[in-house]
């Protein structure tokens, strides 16, 4: 099994391995070209965009500066709004659903490390996927750690730390964050 497949399978692998670094290269290469692009370039980052993620959807906008890993574990629905400042860390596949805002530097984190020290510092990493459901808005400053999944519909509160699921049809904040209340239909 791959380096590659074991850190999509959540599996402890080793991200110096030459096909994760020449990856993440690829995707920093990208980054680059974007977030340096001109403002008015439009037709310049549209292009960049399906080059650089899995899946891109249809009226993708997303405002430099952005980072990830490797880009090519991310999926964008259609009418996905990133705001500036995100960075998606793309170790395991981030999945983020249709009519999704990102407010300003919102940040996914899929990766991961060992919490055991002495397995930690030999190196090794973890992942696990992030899934945004659906018509959500997460607000600026938020952090979504690995494994989570957030239902449709739902507004998570700016500056939120989203440590566990959250469901569809909610508001939710806080660190860790909660649900507040439920939304009608």
């Amino acid at each position: 099994m791959s380096e590659l497949d074991k850190m999509l399978a959540g599996e402890l692998y080793r991200p110096y391995d030459p096909e994760l670094v020449t990856m993440r290269k690829a995707a920093r290469l990208l980054t680059a070209e974007f977030n340096a692009s001109s403002p008015v370039d439009e037709a310049l980052r549209r292009g960049l965009l399906p080059r650089l993620f899995g899946r891109c959807g249809e009226n993708v906008y997303v405002e430099p500066p952005f980072r990830c890993d490797y880009g090519i574990h991310i999926s964008l629905g259609n009418r996905v709004y990133l705001n500036f400042d995100c960075v998606f860390l793309d170790c395991a596949r981030i999945t983020i659903g249709d009519d999704v805002m990102f407010a300003p530097g919102v940040h996914l984190y899929a990766a991961t490390h060992p919490l055991n020290a002495a397995e930690r510092i030999k190196g090794p990493e973890l992942a696990a996927p992030i899934t945004i459901g659906d018509r959500c808005w997460i607000g600026g400053r938020s952090l979504v750690l690995p494994g989570v999944t957030i239902g449709e519909n739902t507004t998570i509160g700016a500056g939120s730390v989203v440590t566990r699921d959250i469901p569809s049809n909610v508001v939710a904040a806080g660190n860790p964050c909660r649900v507040l209340r439920r939304l009608e239909g």
